[in-house]
């Protein structure tokens, strides 16, 4: 189900975030004073830095994103979005290509890695990609142009630093990268991964990330049904110098690790399509959120 539709029939009408519905979010996330704990609710939005102009993205990030249309009518009509469903289904056959070194901030990191599983052998790339297609019909019917940055879950990569140059090339407002941890099977729960500062790479990311990140973590804690993770992060934020897709993004960029799919409680819920229509809805209130803050 869309966001903030009612039972019945999904029209573009009923499909759509109100503006009524998307206020209330935003006086809910602005509601903190600057400094709070990081359990609180986030300060109010300071003018998102614009993207890095002259973008360095390889002609390859580009053909690896759909061609998708116009932004739509919609409360989010002007904003664009990059969404990155981690890994890939044809990744597992192509180790060569998968574990070559690319660029990823101050050193270098494997293309990309194969991903986690279920104990019953549900996928993450599957799981990636069918949660980031329902998020990214949410968004759609808000108006917002979204991009993928893949085209399919068949496929090879692309590699981090491309999912990453993909955003940069569009000049995003926003990208989240969709993934499910492989954590200890006694842990269980969601985070959220922002970039912390890498001289010469994320400075002018790191404060709109976080206010993405706590975006995000809110609405997904209250439309989920799954805690903040036990085994790591702080109440369900985790900031990271390490990973390429977020040092070299010029973009506000979060990771969101739904569930950990080695737990028994999370697995059942990540592999319930109703679950993921429900946890589709609550990401796209949370980037509803962060988007309309300026």
């Amino acid at each position: 189900m869309p966001v903030s539709a009612p039972p019945g029939p999904r029209s573009r009408a009923t499909r759509a975030l109100s503006l009524a519905s998307l206020a209330l979010l935003l006086t809910a996330a602005c509601s903190a004073s600057p400094g709070g704990a990081s359990g609180g609710d986030p300060t109010a939005a300071p003018p998102l830095p614009g993207p890095q102009d002259g973008s360095d993205a390889p002609d390859s990030d580009r053909d690896a994103a759909p061609d998708d249309g116009p932004a739509g009518e919609g409360p989010l009509g002007t904003r664009v979005v990059v969404i990155d469903p981690g890994h890939n289904g044809g990744n597992a056959s192509a180790p060569s290509e998968i574990n070559a070194l690319v660029p990823a901030g101050p050193a270098e990191k494997a293309c990309d890695t194969v991903g986690a599983e279920t104990e019953d052998g549900y996928p993450e790339h599957e799981f990636n990609w069918e949660l980031s297609l329902l998020v990214k019909e949410r968004l759609e019917a808000d108006g917002a142009t979204v991009l993928l940055t893949r085209e399919d879950d068949e496929g090879v990569g692309p590699c981090i630093d491309e999912r990453a140059g993909i955003g940069n090339e569009a000049e995003a407002d926003a990208a989240l990268s969709i993934h499910a941890d492989g954590g200890p099977g006694s842990g269980r729960g969601f985070h959220v991964i922002m970039p912390g500062e890498v001289d010469g790479f994320t400075e002018e990311i790191v404060e709109p990330s976080r206010l993405l990140a706590e975006d995000i973590r809110r609405a997904y804690l209250e439309g989920s049904d799954i805690p903040y993770a036990d085994y790591l992060a702080d109440e369900g934020l985790d900031e990271r110098t390490d990973l390429g897709g977020l040092n070299m993004s010029t973009v506000p960029k979060v990771f969101l690790e739904a569930g950990n799919m080695r737990n028994p409680e999370d697995a059942e819920l990540l592999s319930d399509p109703a679950w993921r229509e429900r946890a589709a809805d609550s990401i796209a209130q949370g980037l509803a959120a962060y988007l309309m803050r300026s």
